[in-house]
């Protein structure tokens, strides 16, 4: 049994039964044929940073550090762009930019890898990782077969797919491929986008632009992991009824919401910076002070810190709003 340290951006102390580093994805299949990894708990890691550690990991951590980033095929516009699970997520948008691939430019600064992406479909600034995923491949659990998902096989939903449900703990992503394009069309129809490229003076960014002015808003409300921890935003926004969301609008006329296909989709951090939460602490857990939907390490944090505000807040919001937030942070 060894108990390494296990990399997280919340900077919580956390350990495991066994932690294993794949630096190559030909490293997999063998490794995963091993059919004890399906008799415990098997995590799979990339950064690190949508995760809190509550508790020693009684099982086996996979840490993906495998890189690489090649063109795959190129018809017309359409390109096919593969990338390792271990790459940086932030170091792939960037790279893409600069061969003059596009598509990923508004999913900059996401902290992760882009192992990570698929699983979660990681989102911004208007734009998902599911709308530009061609493929996901992957190894199996126990076998290490490896099996190739297509986008729809990938079941994307918002901050979903189908790795955090009926695959959950059952694959290891190895690589992903993307269906980027060499014209660039910029996406800016996200409000704080569009207002800091007008406040810029800009009304044609360039990719560069586009991908510099995304990034300064981002860490101008987020914390940047290697300053603060966090797990980035830690809950989902919520999905209300239509009904739900005219009830809450007449009581607080103020408040964000976006039409959705189900209803209204709330934005989570106002409902907590409305209920008084940005800037609280509770033990060493506090809300961020420029963005309530971030949980903050104020030093020395455990998980059990984390979880309890998380609670309080989960309590408050559904007693004064009738919303029950969802975790989007994983809880270990």
């Amino acid at each position: 049994m060894t108990n390494t340290t296990i990399p997280n951006t919340f900077g919580i102390a956390a350990t495991a039964d066994c932690y294993q580093v794949v630096s190559r994805e030909e490293e997999l299949p063998s490794m995963l044929a091993n059919p004890t990894l399906v008799e415990k708990p098997c995590l799979i890691l990339g950064g690190g940073s949508n995760m809190v550690f509550t508790r020693h990991f009684s099982g086996t951590i996979i840490h993906l550090e495998n890189k690489g980033v090649r063109l795959m095929e190129a018809h017309d516009d359409d390109l096919l762009v593969e990338a390792a699970a271990g790459e940086v997520w932030d170091d792939f948008v960037r790279y893409c930019i600069s061969q003059g691939w596009y598509g990923v430019e508004n999913l900059v600064a996401i902290p992760g890898t882009v192992g990570a992406a698929p699983v979660q479909n990681v989102g911004a600034y208007g734009r998902e990782a599911k709308d530009v995923i061609h493929s996901v491949r992957a190894y199996e659990l126990g076998t290490g077969v490896k099996r190739v998902f297509g986008n729809d096989e990938c079941r994307f939903g918002y901050r979903d797919s189908i790795f955090k449900h009926e695959l959950k703990g059952r694959y290891v992503v190895g690589s992903v491929v993307f269906r980027l394009h060499r014209t660039f069309a910029p996406d800016i129809r996200y409000k704080a986008l569009s207002d800091a490229l007008l406040a810029a003076g800009i009304t044609s960014p360039t990719p560069t632009q586009l991908a510099d002015t995304i990034a300064e808003v981002r860490w101008s409300k987020l914390p940047r992991p290697e300053v603060t921890g966090s797990a980035g935003s830690f809950f989902k926004n919520p999905i209300v009824s239509a009904e739900h969301y005219e009830r809450l609008k007449a009581e607080y006329p103020d408040m964000v919401a976006y039409p959705v296909a189900d209803g209204y989709k709330l934005a989570a951090g106002w409902l907590i910076e409305c209920a008084g939460w940005k800037g609280r602490s509770m033990g060493r857990c506090g809300v961020y002070e420029k963005q309530a939907l971030v949980l903050v390490n104020r030093g020395g944090c455990t998980g059990a810190d984390v979880i309890a505000l998380a609670d309080a807040i989960t309590v408050d919001i559904q007693t004064r709003f009738g919303v029950t937030l969802e975790k989007e942070a994983i809880i270990i």
